[in-house]
């Protein structure tokens, strides 16, 4: 006959006194008595057949069982407390969890979303955003926006916008530098991100433009942080063009005419190809692809 698993108190008394190293704390933080607590990690083991923790001078330590086990709890726990939340806020809707970049959900797709809720009111979004490609098997992801090439193992993927990119920067960081085109870049700041560290080396060297000091500025994780130190007057930066539309309507950055340059590099809908026919997927992927073709028809500006 199979073993019953543990009661979620006794994996909660379990956890909360590995994390405080005290069944003194883990009683305060579950509202119950030390005693209480102390007989549940007991009956735990037991269950078990392991020694969680040792007792040593009035203090607890976990052992190596106890530590293994504590990661699996720890994981599952989380999956629980997310699982119960978004039941909570999704209010009997239809869910959908998508990955998204920041940079792209803080300039492009949330002030897109209220068209999406118009047209299915009854789904619900839950965004879950990270700058690093994601894993559809750990995060329990129905879906993604993926920056980059259009290679994702078992996944569909599905073209949005093509990444062009455009040479901005204030209009006072303009005028003190007196620039008017891609040669007047030349040894002014320039802001570079992270993970495209030759950005902009590439893009001198596409112009045929000799800058020995392309790769040296300061240094940011996301297009939205260059964007913001640009606005400030810090450097000039390159910036997807769909990022820049309101700065630019504004009067915030101004883009510096140019070629247009290659790149390999575009924004895509990918979703693992066993959730691609999802009702909340399909409507999603058809509704972003349209907004996207807009977006397309509508931009004419060079990078």
């Amino acid at each position: 006959m199979m073993k019953r698993l543990p009661t979620l108190a006794s994996l909660q008394a379990f956890e909360s006194a590995a994390r405080h190293r005290s069944f003194t704390r883990a009683a305060v933080e579950l509202h119950r008595t030390q005693g209480a607590v102390s007989q549940q990690i007991r009956h735990l083991e037991e269950h078990l057949g392991l020694v969680l923790f040792e007792r040593v001078r009035q203090r607890i330590i976990l052992t190596n069982a106890g530590g293994a086990y504590l990661d699996d709890v720890q994981r599952m726990l989380a999956d629980i407390t997310e699982s119960t939340y978004r039941a909570m806020a999704a209010g009997g809707h239809q869910s959908l969890n998508l990955g998204v970049l920041p940079s792209f959900a803080n300039s492009w797709l949330v002030r897109r979303i209220p068209r999406f809720v118009e047209r299915h009111p009854t789904i619900n979004i839950n965004f879950i955003s990270r700058n690093l490609p994601f894993d559809f098997q750990e995060s329990r992801l129905d879906a993604a926006i993926h920056y980059g090439e259009p290679t994702w193992a078992e996944a569909a993927i599905y073209f949005l916008l093509d990444e062009k990119k455009v040479a901005v920067c204030s209009p006072d960081f303009k005028q003190r530098h007196s620039i008017a085109g891609p040669r007047d870049l030349v040894g002014v700041p320039l802001l570079q991100l992270r993970s495209l560290t030759l950005a902009w080396a590439d893009w001198f060297e596409h112009r045929q433009i000799a800058a020995e000091k392309a790769t040296q500025g300061f240094r940011f994780d996301s297009f939205n942080l260059i964007a913001e130190a640009a606005k400030v007057g810090l450097g000039a930066a390159l910036l997807p063009e769909f990022q820049i539309h309101r700065e630019v309507e504004a009067g915030h950055l101004e883009i510096i005419p140019s070629t247009p340059g290659p790149s390999n590099r575009a924004y895509y809908f990918v979703c693992p190809e066993e959730k691609s026919a999802m009702p909340t997927v399909v409507a999603f992927r058809d509704w972003i692809q349209e907004e996207a073709a807009l977006e397309r028809s509508a931009v004419g500006v060079v990078a």
